[in-house]
């Protein structure tokens, strides 16, 4: 019988990176629960600033947070204060939620640093095209028109071999929830050395919530 497994959890090893990276050791825990928030928090506060993928580093006195999106403006703000307003913010939301106020004092709790990255090629990233069609299928744009027109543009974009753009929900408000998806191209998913990029998202509208999967193919990888 086959088995449903990530994209990128599959490959992480091989081709692949972690998305957290550092010593967590003993205190795993205690760090998992700071990156959820972490990630929560950014996911929540950028939603609308196009947020491609959030990396986090850990040091002995600093948690490094690395933001990558298209639109690197909108956080940064005038002079950088953008950033440094989401920086206290999330330090504020962390204590809060891990119930230590005796850090804050004592200046125990590591220091956050935050860095953007701009990502030039959006229609490359499948985080970035979920936004996209999220967007669109909130606004009550016809479901078929949108994913194909994003498909389209998909294949379109250099070194991409084939994708794939599935959604599922209630669509266009139908009563019955059922699912839909469009490809083009190669997507040979049973290989470790094809170079797949995945990604999941959700369009909340007004009569329930539609989920958004997309698979972009970049060629095979042998090294």
């Amino acid at each position: 019988m086959t088995h449903k497994v990530h994209p990128k959890a599959f490959r992480i090893k091989e081709m692949s990176d972690w998305g957290s990276k550092g010593f967590y050791n003993k205190n795993f825990p205690e760090f998992l629960k700071q990156d959820l928030i972490i990630r929560n928090f950014l996911k929540k506060r950028l939603k609308d600033c196009g947020l491609e993928e959030i990396g986090i580093e850990r040091f002995s006195e600093k948690i490094k947070i690395i933001v990558s999106s298209s639109r690197p403006g909108l956080i940064i703000g005038r002079g950088g204060s953008g950033v440094e307003e989401i920086r206290k913010n999330l330090q504020k939301e962390l204590l809060k939620a891990l119930n230590e106020p005796e850090k804050s004092k004592k200046g125990a709790f590591p220091a956050l640093k935050i860095e953007i990255k701009e990502i030039r090629d959006i229609w490359s990233n499948p985080n970035l095209v979920i936004g996209w069609i999220a967007q669109r299928l909130e606004r009550r744009m016809n479901f078929r028109k949108v994913i194909k027109q994003a498909l389209e543009k998909i294949i379109l974009m250099k070194g991409v071999e084939g994708a794939r753009i599935e959604i599922a929900g209630r669509l266009n408000g139908a009563e019955i929830s059922r699912r839909e998806w469009v490809s083009s191209g190669r997507m040979p998913r049973q290989t470790i050395r094809s170079n797949i990029n995945y990604g999941f998202g959700e369009a909340h509208c007004s009569y329930g919530i539609i989920g958004i999967k997309v698979w972009i193919f970049k060629g095979e990888q042998f090294d």
